[in-house]
């Protein structure tokens, strides 16, 4: 089951001109404020119209039916809650304009979601968190084939939003469908996204694998440069007696973490920022930092401004540095070179590690 998307739309000023392909898993938009995010989940829902062009699921062309036939499934940023229905209620209200797709029933949403001990409570009594499981569990219960997120932690703060991160990571394993889901937070995209399309002036202007994008030193333009940096597939080990620090493993070495929440043998993904890299030409001796990686310099990009990043294959993971222009042509770095990237502990974000 795929999204695929061939549109214009022409409001005003703006054009938002799209081609991309959204296959099952999480695709993440990513993109500044205007870059035409909303506005393309409005049109594969029906809620705005293109001006040109095709958009379908799995195959069937959905220009002119209506979004309540669409079996498009669409979660606001706010929860947008019926006030004078129970839990129960709002679940249950898209079930009479389901069409019948058979993705989740009522019970594997409530399981899926552990909304249990809140199906008799009404939205005035819900935290943030919440009501937004509430506004995800409607949108499933409705038989999608596609899901919209929009946006759906950015009015939560980061307590609340560490605790529904993981309801979403358990989704994108549990369901087979397409997950558009636009979010500003990079620690989210690096978390939730299988693929990302980077949107800037109403246009995609690149898209791929998560590792390939992030790890991309033309993308920093697109992400930004704190939102720049590697996401790494490691499986959690024993932890350290020595140290008592996590230990991860992952295709290329090992690193250490500080504590971790997932169970030994778990497989993971940690964000590793651009800037938290440091690079030397040998291997350091007696350093704080623990994580001391040999790698190869495969790609070096000078930007406009003072930066370079720095593109190296450790094993066979990607990995992206940020260094001064200064420091790069004081190294004289070049592709193919042999290099060691130092890591700090400390430089592990717990928002930016998820299963």
């Amino acid at each position: 089951m795929t999204v695929k998307l061939d549109i214009k739309l022409q409001r005003n000023k703006f054009l938002l001109n799209v081609k991309l392909k959204a296959p099952p898993g999480v695709t993440v938009i990513f993109g500044p404020s205007g870059s035409g995010k909303t506005t393309l989940l409005r049109v594969i829902s029906g809620l705005e119209t293109a001006t040109q062009g095709d958009v379908s699921i799995d195959g069937v062309n959905l220009l002119g039916v209506p979004p309540h036939r669409r079996a498009v499934g669409y979660v606001f940023q706010e929860p947008r809650l019926f006030p004078h229905l129970n839990v129960l209620g709002n679940l249950k209200f898209p079930q009479r304009m389901s069409r019948g797709f058979g993705l989740q029933s009522l019970g594997e949403v409530i399981d899926l979601l552990e909304l249990e001990p809140l199906l008799h409570c009404y939205p005035n009594v819900l935290s943030g968190g919440e009501a937004q499981r509430i506004a995800l569990g409607r949108a499933l219960v409705s038989n999608p084939k596609c899901l919209c997120l929009d946006e759906p932690l950015s009015a939560l703060d980061q307590a609340l939003k560490e605790r529904i991160l993981p309801y979403l990571e358990r989704l994108k394993d549990k369901i087979q469908i397409p997950i558009l889901y636009v979010t500003h937070d990079a620690a989210e995209m690096a978390r939730l996204a299988d693929n990302i399309v980077l949107m800037r002036n109403g246009s995609n202007v690149l898209s791929g694998l998560v590792d390939d994008v992030l790890s991309d030193p033309t993308a920093v333009p697109f992400l930004g440069v704190r939102s720049a940096g590697t996401v790494v597939s490691a499986r959690v080990m024993p932890r350290d007696p020595i140290s008592g620090l996590a230990v991860v493993s992952f295709a290329g070495g090992k690193l250490f973490l500080p504590e971790l929440l997932q169970q030994e043998g778990s497989i993971i993904r940690i964000r590793i920022p651009a800037q938290d890299i440091i690079l030397a030409l040998r291997k350091p001796k007696e350093i704080s930092a623990l994580n001391i990686l040999s790698g190869q310099i495969s790609r070096i990009h000078q930007g406009q401004g003072p930066g370079v990043m720095v593109q190296f294959k450790v094993g066979k993971t990607l990995f992206l540095a940020r260094l001064t222009q200064y420091s790069a042509t004081r190294m004289d770095l070049k592709k193919g070179q042999n290099i060691f990237a130092i890591i700090k502990v400390s430089a592990f974000d717990p928002a930016g590690i998820g299963t």
